[in-house]
């Protein structure tokens, strides 16, 4: 008998400890991990600048959550040879690549306005 009071007693304190809160959570999203695997559905937690946890399924609370569910996240990709430099010259923006998920632009290699002469 005692021993089923201090098992009860555990789980009642383990069900009042406070769900962990991060900053953003992206839910139900396919997720694209970058090392060539398959994606699979999950949820991402983002902590200030950083990427805290990534799981199927994650049991806390975000102060802003984002549904995914249809849509695809992935890192950012990284054009190792870009020839953008006459679109960021007319709209320094990049919007052609952000938009498809390039969040680095490699240029110089040959001759661009950026590559020393």
């Amino acid at each position: 008998m005692k021993t089923i009071f201090l098992v009860s007693l555990l789980v009642s304190f383990a069900s009042c400890q406070p769900k962990q809160e991060y900053d953003l959570i992206i839910r139900n999203a396919t997720i694209y991990n970058g090392s060539g695997e398959k994606p699979f559905l999950g949820d991402v937690a983002i902590q200030a600048d950083t990427i805290a946890e990534i799981a199927t399924i994650i049991n806390a609370k975000g102060k802003k959550e984002i549904e995914a569910k249809g849509l695809a996240l992935a890192p950012g990709f990284i054009n190792m040879l870009s020839w953008a430099d006459g679109s960021l010259l007319k709209d320094g923006r990049s919007m052609s690549d952000i938009k498809q998920g390039v969040t680095l632009e490699v240029f110089g290699e040959g001759w661009s306005p950026w590559s020393a002469n």
